[in-house]
């Protein structure tokens, strides 16, 4: 993907630019790139059903940023993490931090602790989600018996991730590290719910990033992001209720705006979305600190 930042950074060569982060090369005294670790920069921009909107969200970057390096923390004793350091230059302090390089596995590692979103619509279709067959009469925001591992493709942006079944994933990664990979998403999920439970937050579903040291060494490292707002969904737990869909504290608001006859957008035009209205911005970046300040305990 073209390199799209706004952001020049003495001392950091571009590399890459995604949905909402940005990496960079640190360089070494001799202008090279230092070859074993990269800077990770989460901007404020926002995705949605596919797209990169036109419009930030003020301070998300700061917020995904701060949230992934609690819950690395909190699950260091379940797999290591990618972060190397926070020491960054002062222009993008706060949202980036020093990461070590990895290859990463070729497959987005989803668990689902309750019904909703794609999931939902796929169980409505067959009874089943990536081939994990669900117990009959489940509703929108059902809790699941056990979480499950629903994986799915890794598709250019534009462009549709498609679920994929364990038998894909193990072509893919092999049986042993596929089976590792569902296995950690799932105690992911599960110790995040157990910490944010006492909270008053549900997560009812997350996406998380696998990768592995390029020479092949060691097991599997967490990277990217992790149980944040824009990788997972957010339920307030008292308000949570089975059959219809829930309050969330996550890019949910975003969706919802999306598909209101307010924005005037139908996700099968294949046109971008339109901006996002100032209160929809501004009850969104709510949203993301409350988040932040209700799992952490700490005021953003």
């Amino acid at each position: 993907m073209t390199f799209t930042s706004a952001v020049e950074l003495p001392g950091y060569l571009p590399v890459y630019s995604g949905k909402v982060r940005d990496l960079y090369a640190p360089l070494d005294g001799t202008g090279r790139p230092v070859e074993h670790q990269l800077m990770l920069v989460a901007s404020d921009r926002i995705s949605a059903y596919d797209h990169v909107l036109d419009t930030p969200i003020p301070d998300k970057g700061v917020v995904l940023t701060r949230l992934s390096l609690w819950w690395f923390d909190q699950l260091r004793d379940l797999v290591p993490n990618h972060v190397v350091s926070t020491d960054v230059p002062t222009s993008v302090a706060g949202r980036a931090v020093i990461v070590h390089r990895l290859d990463m596995l070729k497959v987005e590692a989803i668990a689902r602790a309750y019904l909703a979103g794609s999931g939902l619509e796929e169980y409505r279709q067959s009874g089943s989600v990536c081939g994990v067959e669900l117990p009959p009469g489940l509703q929108d925001g059902s809790r699941l018996p056990e979480p499950i591992f629903t994986p799915t493709t890794k598709a250019p942006l534009g462009e549709h991730d498609l679920p994929m079944s364990a038998a894909e994933v193990g072509a893919a990664l092999g049986p042993q590290q596929a089976e590792e990979v569902s296995h950690l998403t799932r105690a992911i999920l599960r110790r995040g719910n157990e910490i944010a439970a006492d909270r008053g937050i549900l997560i009812a579903d997350t996406k998380v990033e696998f990768g592995r040291a390029p020479d092949g060494s060691g097991g599997l490292v967490l990277a990217d992001e992790v149980l944040t707002p824009d990788s997972s969904r957010f339920w307030p737990a008292d308000q949570w209720q089975p059959g219809r869909a829930q309050a969330s504290y996550d890019k949910q608001y975003v969706r919802d705006w999306l598909t209101s006859p307010e924005s005037g957008w139908s996700r099968a035009s294949g046109e971008a979305p339109p901006p996002l209205p100032p209160r929809v911005v501004e009850q969104t970046r709510a949203k993301y600190v409350e988040a932040y300040e209700r799992l952490t305990g700490e005021r953003f």
